[in-house]
């Protein structure tokens, strides 16, 4: 019997089953779950921020339920006029696009950094932060125009119920600062991609990559059910 059939034997006959075998596999200090750390502390992060939107958004479904003032119309509050009528929506419309489709290229980055093509992974990721800049720089648009062409402040607002003003600048604000992260984020993450800064020190592994996909992917969600229940409903 050849050595390394002798320690298979072994290691099988050191299987156990039921709760007497969890604990063995325990005690040996045994990886349980197949996970990098990096990845799981990415996720009880997104967790925890999941918990703080959804306070956000349900304190806004709650103001906006039990106001006795009237509510602005989304639809009149966010147009646009190009030199014509205006456009409902048509900015945020836009906005939104630009951010699913960041989902997209992100998606792409994550695909060719487990390829390890580090050209495209770094290009893709760029194009990334340049949409989620580009939809910073819509929302910072939209701001404006609310706070000096209307009037809207978190305090107050001459179209309708006062809480408006808070629960938009809250809600967007908070997001917008979170897509502003993730583009600092992925700008560092990209320029260690093509630097070599992984090859160096993680052995070529670009986890890192998908780590920093996951949290585009949630920013990207957020949005998702934002303009769901602030502009459409």
């Amino acid at each position: 019997m050849t050595q390394e059939a002798l320690a298979t034997a072994a290691a099988t006959a050191s299987l156990q089953t039921g709760h007497k075998g969890l604990a063995t596999d325990w005690a040996d200090d045994k990886q349980a779950f197949q996970v990098p750390w990096g990845k799981a502390m990415m996720w009880i992060f997104l967790l925890s921020d999941t918990f703080i939107f959804s306070c956000f958004l349900i304190a806004y479904m709650n103001v906006r339920i039990s106001t006795t003032v009237n509510w602005p119309i989304p639809s009149e509050v966010f147009a646009l006029s190009f030199g014509g009528e205006p456009i409902p929506l048509i900015l945020i419309a836009i906005m939104t696009f630009v951010l699913i489709t960041s989902s997209g290229t992100m998606a792409l980055a994550v695909n060719y950094g487990y390829r390890l093509e580090k050209k495209k992974t770094v290009i893709l990721m760029l194009a990334t932060a340049a949409l989620g800049a580009t939809f910073v720089g819509m929302q910072a648009f939209e701001w404006t125009k609310l706070i000096v062409e209307e009037g809207v402040r978190p305090w107050a607002n001459p179209m309708g119920a006062p809480q408006f003003g808070a629960a938009f600048f809250m809600i967007t604000g908070f997001h917008g600062m979170h897509v502003t992260a993730g583009v600092i984020y992925l700008i560092v993450v990209a320029k260690r991609v093509g630097t070599g800064y992984y090859d160096r020190h993680r052995g070529g592994n670009y986890e890192m990559v998908e780590i920093a996909g996951l949290y585009w992917h949630f920013v990207d969600l957020v949005w998702v059910f934002i303009f769901a229940f602030f502009y459409l409903w």
